[in-house]
């Protein structure tokens, strides 16, 4: 699954840059893993004040990312804002590929 194409661009701040990018992963790699297949769900859990989601999807580089991520809307446009990115383990990786077998 892709980005519904009403999204207009990324919300980023110095909040959500650090904390993606204390896990490795690169505000390009993010960005660009929307341009990408995506396997995503609606984080329930997290959901309280907004709508967030949970994702997977692999960089240009094949390494495998989980994301969370929230829409926003800044001055009548939807905007993703990414909450947290991390590279996932070996173990998740294998999971998750095992419980979707026509990746």
């Amino acid at each position: 699954m892709g980005v519904d194409e009403a999204v207009a661009g990324f919300d980023w701040d110095a909040g959500n840059r650090e904390k993606c990018q204390r896990h490795g992963v690169s505000i390009a790699e993010i960005e660009a893993m929307f341009k990408r297949p995506l396997a995503i769900r609606p984080d329930d859990r997290h959901s309280a004040t907004e709508r967030r989601f949970l994702a997977v999807g692999r960089t240009a580089a094949g390494r495998w990312v989980f994301l969370a991520f929230a829409h926003r809307e800044r001055g009548g446009k939807v905007l993703i804002r990414p909450i947290t990115a991390r590279f996932m383990h070996r173990q998740e990786v294998r999971q998750y590929e095992e419980e979707n077998p026509d990746l």
